[in-house]
Formats: C-alpha cells, structure tokens, sequence
C-alpha cells in the first residue's frame, strides 16, 4: 500500500507534525508561567489536585466515548500505579516550578526521555547498546551542568525537578504498556480521573480556601495543559519523533523569554549549554528508537513475504 503524502516520514507529514510541536512548546511554557504567577503560598499538592479536577471536567466528553469504563482486574492495576507516579511527578513539578527559574525547570524537564530509555531497560526487558549508554551519559552530564553541584549551591526547587523527570518516565512506560490494549481515549481519561482520586486525601489535609485569581489561574492552566497534550498527539501522528524533537528545544527559547520579559529573570549561559546537550541526547535516543522501530518492521515484512506462496 503507498505511503499517505500526509503521513509520518514525508514532507508533508513532517512540516505538519514540526508545526503542532511548536504549538506544543508555547502552550506548555505558557502553564509553566502561570503556574509561576501563582507563587508558592498555595500548597503544590492543593494546587495540583485543583488543576487535575479541572482538566477531569475538561476530559468529560472524551471520558463518555470509552466504550468499556471497566478494564480487566490487570489493566485497571497499571491505571492506578500510572496514577499514583503522575500525581507525584505533578506535585514535584508544581514545588519547582514556584521556586526556580522557568528556563531551568524546562531544561531539567528535557531529562525525561533520558530517564525512560533507562527504565525501558529495567523493566520492560528493552536492550541498552552501548550507543544508547553513552547517550544517557552524556544527557546526565547536561543535567550536571546545568546543577554544576560544588560550584553553586543545588537549589530544593532544581532537585525537585530532577525527581520528577524519573517519576514522569514511570508514567510514560506503563502508558507506553498500556498502548498494547487499551485506546488512547482511555488512557488518558483514566489518567485524570484516578490523579484527581490520588491527590485528593492529602490535598484536604493541606486545604485553605483558594483566591479566585488563584483558581482562574489553575483553571487556564488545565485548558493550555489539556491543549498540549491534544496538540503533541497531533504531531506524534503527523511526524516522526526524530523530526519533532528538536523542535523542542524552542521551548527553552520560549521558557527564557518569558521568564525575562515577565518575571525579570536573566538567562543562565550554563542552563543553555546544559539544555542543549540534554535535547541532542534525547534527539539521539529517539533517533536510535526510529532505526530500530524500522529494522524490526523491515525484517517482519520480509517474514510475511517469504511466508507467501508464489505466483
């Protein structure tokens, strides 16, 4: 069958896919910069919870098109330890977002896939070559230079940022398992629903009653979040992910500028160089996983092929 002209690997596909990134990129700094408006005199778990409670009403219409709500006994396990990970990576990401620079938040973020190739290695049995090693390495080698442990202090807020990038990678691999049966309407609805249940007991036991700025402010955030999240499926499915990664990178350009103009925040020459070679190494990793992805599909064609009587 011929390739779609819109599709992933063209350049159709590719221009498409590279723009919904860069939409990506300024929906999320622009969460990161309201969260950043809302300071840190609420509670980060409160505030989390207040934003997932948002984003689970904004999810009400995808969550009426799952077809079964009551996924096997197996299933619903992965649901709720997805869950639990996503609502601690959320509050750790709430913590530092308050507390250190926008730019350098979105730099350590870049850390996540990193984090997840280690972790597809652990756990889910995938090999770790030697180019693949070397790629972590150098990634962790960025976060350290944005860090730079023993020339500056280590702020709470970066090492906050630095535990959520783990845990996020949790999530993104039982999501990533959980693609083997259940649609992505279903991922991400059980996503919001079992996050706000999760956050909820330890949200009331910090509970003060919220401005209404602030809630205006966490209800904005949910939609740009909700946004986003619409928007980098988009170009997932327009693009490859070795074209749209770099892409990513703008966000740091876009993080900058908005941490400068809005909150008087001067950039850090480390955070850019840091920044930078985490982005190449995760370009790199996803550029490896693409290769691999090939051969493989290469190899069972050439399978099913062979497996043909001739004509």
């Amino acid at each position: 069958m011929a390739q779609s002209i819109k599709g992933p690997g063209t350049a159709s596909g590719n221009l498409r896919g590279t723009g919904w990134m860069l939409l990506t990129g300024l929906l999320f700094v622009g969460v990161t910069g309201l969260v950043r408006a809302l300071g840190t005199d609420m509670n980060p778990i409160q505030a989390a919870f207040i934003r997932y409670g948002f984003g689970f009403v904004l999810m009400i219409p995808l969550l009426l098109k799952i077809d079964d709500i009551r996924p096997p006994i197996k299933v619903f396990r992965l649901h709720i330890y997805r869950g639990l990970l996503h609502g601690v990576g959320v509050t750790l990401w709430f913590f530092s977002m308050a507390r250190i620079p926008i730019a350098e938040v979105t730099a350590l973020g870049f850390t996540a896939p990193i984090f997840t190739t280690v972790g597809a290695a652990l756990f889910l049995g995938e090999k770790l070559r030697a180019r693949r090693i070397g790629a972590v390495l150098i990634g962790f080698g960025g976060t350290l230079i944005i860090l730079r442990p023993g020339f500056e202090t280590v702020s709470i807020g970066a090492l906050a940022q630095v535990a959520a990038a783990p845990v996020f990678a949790g999530s993104f691999l039982i999501a990533k398992k959980l693609t083997e049966t259940e649609s992505s309407s279903s991922i991400v609805g059980f996503l919001s629903i079992v996050v706000t249940l999760v956050l909820l007991p330890p949200a009331l036991m910090v509970w003060r009653t919220p401005t209404g700025m602030e809630l205006i402010l966490l209800f904005f955030v949910a939609v740009l979040a909700t946004a986003g999240h619409v928007t980098l499926t988009k170009a997932f499915q327009c693009a490859e992910i070795t074209v749209t990664q770099p892409a990513q990178f703008l966000q740091l350009v876009w993080a900058t500028l908005l941490g400068l103009i809005v909150f008087g925040e001067q950039p850090v020459l480390w955070t850019w160089v840091g920044g930078a070679i985490i982005v190449a190494s995760a370009t790199y990793i996803a550029h490896r996983e693409t290769r691999i992805k090939d051969k493989s599909n290469l190899m069972d064609a050439e399978i099913v092929a062979e497996s043909e009587p001739r004509r």
